[in-house]
């Protein structure tokens, strides 16, 4: 193993693309005594922002409401993401500033109840809207148009994170099936250009490492949740121990995963083959992952869950939906609160943040915004597709228990 291979490739300030890599939309304010660097400076907007805190209450793969304090959720997955690619990273050379804030925003765009709750929120899209939805988009939207930070001004704003983070988040999707990861070469419009999930790689090293580490750190703690929970047959840890290997002497757990294909990564990776493991680490993943999907994702016993993440998304879309009445669109949500008032207070709070609508008029209805210089995406309101856009923006957004405690107000008379 050699160390420092990628440094010449990193996203420092002597690679050529640097000014592409730290380019924003917008120029974010500045402080006279900042330390940070951009890509720092990304990483802490991140953490900042509330979207990161939901996270902790998004079902990574169980859902666990009122469960166990101990099964992973998606603020986790974030934390390990995170851990594994700034090992690679800083034993590979690169920039581990910018792979700590890819890792950081790269599930951001995340629904409600997982990778279920995309699936409802994908065919609600593809029904009204005639666009699937798929979470690395919806990161990039959110980054972009939805997330809003306070500044030094008290005003409110889009994050403006730089390319090189932006482009992180929409192309973490993919799998290492081929087993080699390099950056593209294109500099695109990644809101334009990226129609589909894992249509182009990352445009740097380090969103290669996170893709990677992506992949590692939810086959490992997806496993050791399932153990714990007692989601696995008897016959089937025996198929993982046997997988294990030797080096673990049957141990199965996150550390030893993640150890073992970390230490395959470092050795095997080059700037001429790419992120890559070795046939021998490939061959496990593709067992494990083979595994993780007939064992724990097609479980029969997550079944209730599937059922009930739909019934709840799609009624809350319905709900919302159902307010919609152009320039009066804000005096029914007001009076819609009368039956459901978190949801339709928080619904509308949410949306006037993002509308042209004479302030008046909202005054009027009941919701005051801050001073908000952000992009005003739903413009007036003036179609009921835009409008729907807002509904599904909003439910992406949700937490688990958001959600269930606003679909429980509907149950109410």
């Amino acid at each position: 193993m050699e160390q420092g291979l990628f440094k010449n490739v990193a996203a420092f300030k002597e690679n050529p693309l640097y000014e592409k890599l730290i380019n924003r939309k917008s120029n974010l304010y500045q402080r006279q005594d900042d330390i940070r660097s951009e890509f720092a400076r990304d990483y802490t907007r991140i953490l900042h922002s509330l979207a990161f805190r939901r996270l902790k209450h998004k079902t990574q793969v169980f859902y666990n409401a009122a469960g166990s304090d101990h099964v992973c959720t998606r603020i986790e997955h974030v934390a390990h993401v995170e851990s594994v690619a700034c090992t690679i990273g800083q034993y590979l050379g690169l920039n581990t500033e910018l792979i700590k804030a890819i890792a950081m925003g790269h599930d951001l765009g995340h629904a409600p109840f997982g990778h279920e709750g995309e699936k409802v929120i994908s065919k609600l899209s593809e029904n009204y809207l005639g666009k699937p939805f798929w979470h690395e988009k919806n990161g990039l939207r959110l980054v972009d148009k939805v997330e809003l930070l306070e500044d030094n001004f008290r005003h409110y704003k889009n994050l403006d994170l730089t390319y090189a983070v932006r482009d992180g988040i929409i192309s973490h999707c993919g799998e290492l099936d081929e087993n080699s990861i390099k950056p593209r070469e294109e500099y695109i419009d990644l809101e334009t250009e990226f129609t589909r999930a894992g249509q182009y790689e990352p445009f740097t090293w380090e969103g290669a490492v996170v893709k990677a580490a992506d992949k590692i750190a939810y086959l490992g703690r997806d496993i050791e949740d399932a153990l714990s929970l007692g989601i696995l047959e008897r016959g089937s840890i025996k198929m993982l121990q046997e997988m294990a290997g030797d080096e673990s002497e049957g141990a199965i757990n996150t550390g030893v995963i993640m150890h073992s294909m970390i230490i395959d990564i470092c050795s095997n990776s080059t700037p001429e083959k790419g992120i890559t493991l070795s046939k021998k680490g490939m061959d496990k993943l593709t067992r494990i992952k083979k595994f993780n999907y007939e064992h724990i994702y097609n479980n029969s016993r997550l079944d209730p869950f599937v059922h009930y993440s739909e019934l709840v998304l799609c009624e809350l879309f319905m709900a919302l939906s159902d307010v919609y009445d152009r320039e009066r669109t804000f005096e029914r949500i007001h009076e819609a609160e009368t039956f459901y008032p978190e949801l339709m207070k928080t619904f509308g709070n949410y949306l006037v943040r993002y509308v042209t609508l004479p302030g008046a008029r909202i005054a009027i209805a009941g919701y005051e915004r801050p001073e908000c210089d952000n992009e005003k995406i739903y413009g007036d309101l003036g179609t009921e597709k835009v409008f729907t856009q807002a509904v599904i923006d909003f439910i992406a957004g949700m937490t688990d228990s958001f959600a269930i405690s606003t679909y429980q107000e509907l149950l109410r008379y």
